[in-house]
Formats: structure tokens, sequence, C-alpha cells
């Protein structure tokens, strides 16, 4: 039965409620925006997902953007000596230069083949499982730690007491997960139905 109209029910032109009308539009703008916020989540994906495997590509090939550039004449020299793969560290630059309160536990590991490896392989494969959108959960975990280290080793901040780009990153990759941005534009939804990721679900 309808509600009697009253003042507290004005009519809109088409002879609905004004209530009925907002609920309506509530109910439209509800799947509009979450289709928004599922492209929105999955492009922060892919964006930061690029950042982990550019990383990887400069340093393993010096590129001349972070590696590759001197830092003193500017001048750009790609496939030189200080990429990885002829035999360049990419941990002895970043962290040498560590001067905040986590200088004694940074300072010793630049330089080290066991740290360049793992840094290498961990920007590579976190860098990929994003992009892709498989094995979110590992790879937001995975990247949200290495983010914390470098920005542990980037401690005294310049710009702020605390908060950095590393920090924002790592926070939203857990967001990610948490949402499963790799459904969206990726193959989130392939990887979950392979049965060893049913079966583990800190796969997904």
């Amino acid at each position: 039965m309808t509600a009697p109209l009253t003042e507290q029910q004005p009519r809109t032109p088409n002879g609905n409620s004004a209530a009925h009308a907002h609920a309506e539009t509530e109910t439209e703008a509800g799947p509009r925006e979450h289709t928004v916020a599922r492209y929105a989540w999955a492009a922060s994906r892919i964006s930061i997902g690029f950042v982990f495997l550019w990383a990887f590509l400069d340093k393993a090939f010096a590129l001349g953007y972070a590696t590759g550039t001197d830092r003193v004449t500017g001048e750009i020299d790609r496939f030189s000596d200080a990429a990885w793969i002829n035999g360049g560290s990419p941990t002895t630059g970043y962290l040498s230069g560590v001067a905040g309160p986590f200088k004694g536990v940074f300072e010793p590991l630049a330089g080290a083949v066991w740290a360049d490896y793992l840094f290498m392989i961990g920007l590579l494969a976190i860098g990929a499982a994003l992009m892709l959108g498989i094995g979110m959960r590992i790879a937001a975990a995975t990247g949200a730690l290495l983010l914390t280290f470098m920005w542990m080793a980037s401690l005294p901040l310049e710009n702020n007491p605390f908060m950095d780009d590393h920090l924002v990153y790592a926070i939203v990759l857990i967001g990610l997960a948490a949402v499963h941005a790799g459904d969206t534009l990726g193959l989130g939804r392939t990887w979950a139905r392979l049965p060893i990721v049913a079966r583990l679900p800190i796969l997904r």
C-alpha cells in the first residue's frame, strides 16, 4: 500500500515521492561509484607495479635514471659498469649513504652480493605480480616490508618529520590486496581459480 501523501513526503513531477526518488538515485549511484573505485584501485596497482618494475630495469641495465647518471656532472652513461648485469651493485649507492638512526643496520649490507640479489629479485617479483594482478597478498606484504626498510634507510627525512612516499606506497599496497585489486584489469580471478591458490589462500 502506498503511504499517504503528507508534507513530509512531497511528490516529484513523475508522481513518486521525493524520498523514493532519492533512494533510486542512491541505488543508481552505487554501482557507478563501485566501478570507479575498482578501476581506481586497479590503476593504483598497475602504477605502483610499474614503479617497482622500472626500478629493477633501471638498476639492472643502468638506463640513465637513478642508475647510470653521474650525480656530479649529470652525464648519462647507459649500460655502464653501474648496471647490475655488468657487475654493478644496486645496494651500494643507496645503503652506503645511510645517515639516520639505522645506519649501523644498513651500512654493512651495502654491496653484499646476497643483498643485491634479494633486493633485485624482490623488485622484479613484486613489480611483476602487481602488474599482472596475481599473488597480491604476498606481493603486498613483501612490498610493504621492502618499502618500510627503504623508509628506514632514508631517515632523517628532509621535508617531513616521518611521512614519505615509501610509507604511503606501503599503506596502499595493503589496501590493494584487501580489495582484490588484481581482479580488475588483471589476472586475479583466473589466478584465484588455480587449484593450488584455492588450497592456499595466502597465494591469492
